[in-house]
């Protein structure tokens, strides 16, 4: 009977081993070369990732998107914040058509209530989406808050007012700056009361809706 040494192709013993490649062989090199490539395409894509993150929570990105083809209301009791900046700009929807605005970024943001709502349209008709929060629930608050509207109603106080600076150089609330050249606004602490604004979009940065509730319906009420 013959006898498997472990290095031929015999019946008695188990099947040879195909060793892994040498890390200086060319299969070992390939493999080497592979994983360089991989992570000199996925460093520069992580490193523009947290860019991207820390640029958004200043606020830089807040009208970067598409915004829909319907403005919403915004409303609330009231509004108070430790700064304010303002400058005119143009958001744009999908189909390229333009949104004049007034760009209004609120620094650290208390209101006593907050409501949102706009009218959409759907297979059974138009319906009301409307976002409450606030009110006996608590105060809701946002950082960096910042709302396109095409106007603003209310009763405003507000304390150490730049009007006509550039917009490139306002400081008061962290990223909102417009264009070199183009007029701005910006004030110290501020206080609204009784706010009321058409909107075509508004972000922030950690909000706390506190008693916050939703509600879809065809017979739903706007805030206003």
């Amino acid at each position: 009977m013959s006898k498997n040494t472990g290095t031929g192709t015999g019946t008695d013993g188990p099947p040879d081993r195909v060793p892994d490649a040498a890390p200086d062989t060319p299969r070992g090199r390939e493999g080497r070369v592979r994983w360089r490539k991989s992570a000199a395409v996925a460093v520069p894509a992580v490193l523009a990732v947290g860019a991207m993150a820390v640029v958004m929570a200043q606020g830089a990105l807040a009208a970067s998107f598409a915004v829909s083809g319907t403005s919403f209301q915004v409303s609330s009791s009231k509004l108070s914040s430790k700064g304010l900046a303002s400058y005119v700009q143009t958001d744009r929807s999908v189909d390229g058509k333009g949104h004049p605005v007034a760009l209004l970024g609120i620094g650290e943001a208390t209101l006593t209530d907050i409501c949102q709502s706009a009218e959409v349209g759907t297979p059974l008709g138009t319906v009301v989406f409307k976002l409450t929060a606030g009110g006996p629930a608590g105060e809701v608050t946002a950082s960096n808050l910042v709302i396109d509207g095409e106007d603003l109603d209310g009763d405003a106080t507000f304390g150490t007012a730049q009007i006509g600076r550039d917009a490139s150089t306002l400081d008061r609330v962290d990223g909102v700056k417009g264009e070199p050249g183009k007029f701005g606004l910006q004030a110290g602490d501020i206080e609204v009361v009784g706010v009321k604004s058409h909107a075509w979009s508004a972000t922030g940065g950690n909000f706390r809706l506190k008693g916050m509730r939703v509600s879809v319906g065809l017979d739903g009420e706007k805030c206003f």
